[in-house]
């Protein structure tokens, strides 16, 4: 479980690479299929996933992790509907972590939506 930021350097949720997207209260708010983020509640498409970097449909950066160089992509193609997955056991909450430095505005700057709003499309 990777821990997840907003622009602010706000923890905003966690991630399980490749699977799955929690909030900061470890309930369960989007899985991950073909590289890609789709909300739980909905199935809709948030956007697309490339290792700790979660987008907006524009391809502008929601949430980061340290351990990924922030950085814009081009907006991306819709992808077709992944189909929905099994809901995963609540993991245990892990231990909050130490407040990151802020990162350099990233190509293309920061998505104006926040990471709720991200998960409420």
């Amino acid at each position: 479980m990777k821990p997840l930021f907003d622009k602010n350097c706000e923890l905003v949720g966690w991630i399980e690479p490749m699977k799955h997207i929690f909030d900061t209260n470890m309930n369960w708010v989007a899985y991950i299929s073909n590289g890609h983020a789709w909300s739980s509640e909905t199935g809709n498409w948030l956007g697309p996933v490339l290792g700790l970097l979660c987008f907006d449909q524009t391809g502008r950066v929601v949430a980061w992790n340290p351990k990924e160089r922030v950085s814009g992509i081009p907006r991306p193609a819709r992808p077709a509907r992944a189909a929905r997955v099994a809901r995963p056991a609540r993991p245990a909450r892990p231990a909050r972590p130490a407040r990151p430095a802020r990162p350099a505005t990233p190509s293309g700057g920061w998505s104006p939506m926040s990471f709720w709003a991200w998960l409420s499309q």
